[in-house]
């Protein structure tokens, strides 16, 4: 009986969710955690609030780091675009690469600084500087389409998907190389 009650008193439930029972503890500020509040993260499971603020301390971005990492995405990411229109199918291979080449430059040029704004730019120059290919390709099917060689125009395009192959892989690759680990 005395069992019983001794573990009836031992039971922890979940800070979130207060219906479910757990023995799962954040190992920073130790409160009871459900398994769909918990995140992994190498040192162990840790609260999504703990990693919350853990985030905001790390971003640690100066001013100049933002046109440094602009600059830098779109200018690599046009080269990587030029090569992505001549490789045509190992665009699949190479776009991935060409987002993590972009990612460690620019972690390198801005002394491993951080920010979600930084991550956000950096993405979104590169997908620009992946762009003007992008567009030449869709100007130059739409002049062979309207030409009236509809045929030509329909070949015209696999140029054209390998363009936007690489600026998707490419893009998404690099943003999520820079963010690391979000918490919504």
């Amino acid at each position: 009986m005395s069992d019983e009650t001794t573990s009836a008193s031992t039971k922890t439930y979940c800070v979130n969710h207060p219906n479910r029972e757990t023995y799962l503890r954040c190992n920073r500020c130790d409160r009871p955690i459900c398994s769909e509040c918990a995140v992994l993260t190498p040192t162990g499971y840790r609260c999504k609030d703990c990693v919350r603020s853990q985030q905001k301390v790390y971003d640690t971005a100066q001013w100049i780091d933002y046109p440094i990492a602009v600059v830098v995405a779109a200018g690599v990411a046009f080269a990587g675009s030029y090569l992505a229109s001549i490789l045509g199918f190992f665009t699949i291979f190479i776009a991935p690469l060409a987002g993590v080449v972009i990612a460690e430059i620019v972690r390198f040029l801005v002394q491993r600084r951080r920010s979600r704004l930084l991550s956000r730019l950096a993405t979104g120059a590169a997908v620009a500087g992946s762009l003007p290919l992008l567009l030449w390709r869709l100007l130059a099917v739409l002049l062979v389409m309207g030409s009236g060689s509809a045929m030509s125009g329909l070949f015209g395009l696999l140029p054209l998907v390998w363009q936007a192959v690489y600026t998707f892989l490419m893009a998404s690759t690099l943003y999520y190389r820079l963010s690391g680990i979000q918490i919504r």
